[in-house]
């Protein structure tokens, strides 16, 4: 575990060609352009694997080309060997998953070029948040089948029926801009430090980080009693802040994210400090005092969100445990 100290995501390139197919997506506003959730267009199933990493299902296999492996960091416009399959694959998620996109921008991140980037700004009252999604194109073996092997210029090429990826709200401090298009995001970092301390482990020395013990702390505030939900947390500890996990790939889970977020955030800011003092141990219970002090002043309505949200655990096809998301209709 790492801490995500960094307190800016950068937008370093926008891909007009791209850009204008997502904005073709209906957003339901017109009589004759129903968005795809009108249109009865449900979210691809969900779930995680053993490693607690997120991934959704395709509605069919995906080929994912070959895309080339170096990039200096320091060149904002990716190179057209890479933005040309990078344009293929979207295209091809977008038709077949529209509402996945509904409202989303794409950019490039040259620092982790195997994962394409999205975004969209929300604003409740004078605070602005940033639902930020990305997919994980690198190869995951035990999830596909490899048609080209990867080579120390390129990445392998496979199918698969399902991709990782990491779909988030994030409360913002600001957004920067440069001759009226966004440049970068600053996030509102509310927690001032994860780490807690070095041990000594086997052969070297290992850093003892407390996101985790927030992650569950922030969340179990949250869930209804009794609820199952393990390895999906609604709100969790990243970038040093308070953010809401949205495992439903459509617009209107994303919306429904955001009041919950936005009032967790304002209950949890004075707390921090103690919140922090009280896990420096990195170990989270639901016995610990603030924890059961805190649980008692929440309001009943805000677990109503998460409410029959439960997982499930079973082995998929290679005997490997897997974590099947079930979420209720809105």
């Amino acid at each position: 575990m790492m801490e995500q100290s960094q307190n800016e995501i950068r937008v370093a390139w926008l891909d007009r060609e791209i850009n204008r197919l997502l904005a073709a997506i209906p957003d339901g506003t017109g009589p004759d352009k129903p968005g795809p959730e009108a249109a009865g267009e449900s979210p691809p199933r969900a779930g995680y694997n053993q490693n607690e990493d997120f991934f959704f299902f395709l509605p069919e296999q995906m080929v994912i080309p070959s895309l080339p492996v170096h990039h200096d960091i320091e060149v904002q416009k990716p190179e057209e060997a890479y933005i040309q399959p990078v344009r293929e694959i979207i295209s091809l998620l977008a038709a077949r998953l529209p509402s996945v996109f509904q409202g989303l921008t794409y950019f490039f991140d040259p620092s982790e070029i195997s994962k394409i980037s999205f975004f969209r700004l929300y604003k409740i009252e004078d605070s602005v948040y940033l639902y930020y999604f990305r997919i994980d194109l690198s190869l995951h073996p035990l999830d596909a089948e490899i048609i080209e092997a990867g080579r120390n210029d390129a990445t392998a090429s496979y199918r698969t029926n399902r991709l990782f990826a990491e779909s988030m709200l994030i409360p913002l401090e600001a957004v920067e801009w440069d001759n009226g298009k966004v440049r970068g995001f600053r996030v509102r970092q509310l927690i001032s430090s994860t780490y807690i301390r070095e041990e000594r482990r086997f052969y070297g020395r290992q850093g003892l980080w407390k996101d985790a013990a927030l992650t569950k702390f922030f969340s179990r505030l949250v869930l209804p009693e009794g609820a199952r939900t393990y390895p999906f947390f609604p709100l969790s500890c990243k970038f040093k802040t308070v953010c809401a996990e949205v495992p439903v790939l459509a617009p209107q889970y994303r919306r429904n994210a955001l009041p919950i977020l936005h009032r967790s955030i304002a209950f949890l800011s004075p707390e921090m400090q103690n919140i922090e003092s009280s896990l420096k141990s990195g170990e989270f219970s639901d016995k610990m005092p603030l924890f059961a002090e805190m649980r008692a002043r929440v309001p009943g309505p805000w677990m109503d969100l998460f409410r029959g949200y439960a997982t499930k655990a079973y082995l998929n096809d290679r005997d490997m445990k897997e974590f099947s998301l079930e979420v209720p209709d809105r």
